[in-house]
């Protein structure tokens, strides 16, 4: 059987021009009016050397970091732009869910949009009409048949946009990270009918940063760095090798976190004491001006990016809320790891007047098989978990 999909040695440059001198005021603009300047233009390979295969029924994962070509790689493959070196054989027809609203027209409405999307994917109106009534029905936008696209919200945008994708039965679907959008009760349906539309023989290229959905959708998948294929296998061993890759990336001692606010000397180093695990952290938040810090918890995550664990900081009697510091140093141990074997990587949650939000990828440790009999968990491990720790924080 002949691939679906082939891509032998695909390439996409793009010129970046710099301008020559920097960025002038308006002054030194009107100043040097007339005069030829030469701006430089340096050339970007955003894919390089990219070859693959796909099978019909194949669901393809593609992962990697931002900036690695994923994106590019599936607007060349939705034929949104043209390779610079290379070639593609398809052997099916291509639907792209690629964007919110890709596709469709703000000022017409929900149905005509359906038809609308439907022809410029290639479809005939009667084979539109034959799907109408189940792309309406999973979308959940009944209500809004007749409103202007232009009124809906981004959530109600993305759902139309999948079923119409995805209820139009093309040979290979291609979705970018745009499923980030939905609620988890929607975002459970596009991978529950993503998986029926792979058993019925069609392909899936899915590009996604939830390595869970990518786990539970892909049997085969590629990892993309720098524009190019780093490895292509088992989804299993390509998530282990991403792993690998942002655990590399990850080890910085200072990371920039806002308005010249920055966490600095971070460490996570997982311990024993008395055979049982323990994590040590230390690490500052340094800023310029006087930040009141209001809330900080340590974040736990598995190796599909899985949120496993936090330890909420704020339930010690050390934390003031109502401290005003541009500096903060915190020591601590986790006593309690309640951990099945595998990899984890360490995140912070942070909130203050300047800032509020996660950072990731702060921190790696590894819980090892325990070589004893594996015994009952006692009852205190069983459903919730509540981690135990101990630390000092110093406002300075």
């Amino acid at each position: 059987m002949k691939p679906i999909l082939e891509v032998d040695n695909i390439g996409k440059k793009f010129q970046i021009a710099h301008l020559a001198g920097g960025y002038l005021s308006l002054r030194e603009r009107l100043v040097n009016l007339g005069r030829a300047s030469k701006n430089e233009v340096e050339d970007f390979w955003a894919l390089r050397e990219v070859s693959f295969q796909a099978q019909p029924g194949q669901s393809i994962g593609i992962i990697g970091r931002n900036g690695a070509g994923k994106s590019t790689l599936l607007k060349v493959l939705s034929r949104i732009t043209r390779p610079t070196t290379g070639k593609i054989v398809m052997r099916g027809r291509i639907a792209s869910l690629l964007e919110v609203g890709t596709g469709f027209h703000p000022e017409l409405t929900g149905s005509e949009n359906i038809f609308f999307n439907g022809s410029l994917l290639g479809m005939k109106r009667k084979e539109i009409v034959a799907q109408f009534d189940e792309i309406v029905a999973f979308s959940g936008v009944e209500k809004f048949l007749d409103t202007p696209l232009k009124h809906y919200s981004s959530g109600m945008q993305l759902r139309l946009a999948f079923s119409v994708a995805a209820f139009l039965e093309p040979e290979i679907l291609v979705i970018d990270e745009v499923l980030a959008v939905g609620d988890s009760e929607f975002q459970k349906k596009c991978l529950g009918k993503m998986e029926d539309v792979s058993k019925s023989g069609k392909t899936i290229l899915f590009v996604s940063h939830n390595l869970s959905a990518v786990a539970q959708l892909c049997t085969h998948s590629l990892l993309l760095d720098k524009g190019q294929i780093l490895k292509q296998g088992q989804t299993n061993e390509i998530i282990s090798a991403y792993n690998d890759l942002t655990m590399a990336a990850g080890q910085t001692s200072n990371v920039a976190i806002a308005n010249g606010m920055q966490l600095s000397q971070a460490r996570f180093e997982l311990i024993s004491e008395g055979g049982v695990p323990q994590l040590q952290f230390s690490f500052s938040i340094q800023q310029d001006q006087v930040n009141v810090l209001s809330g900080l918890a340590l974040l736990f995550y598995n190796n599909l990016n899985e949120r496993v664990g936090i330890v909420d900081l704020r339930s010690t009697r050390l934390f003031k809320i109502s401290s005003t510091h541009a500096n903060y140093q915190v020591k601590g141990r986790v006593t309690s790891l309640p951990l099945i074997e595998g990899t984890y990587h360490m995140g912070l949650y942070i909130a203050s007047n300047l800032f509020q939000g996660n950072k990731y990828h702060l921190g790696y440790f590894e819980i090892a098989p325990r070589p004893q009999e594996i015994m009952p968990y006692p009852a205190r491990d069983r459903g919730y978990v509540e981690f135990d720790a101990s630390f000092d924080i110093i406002a300075e």
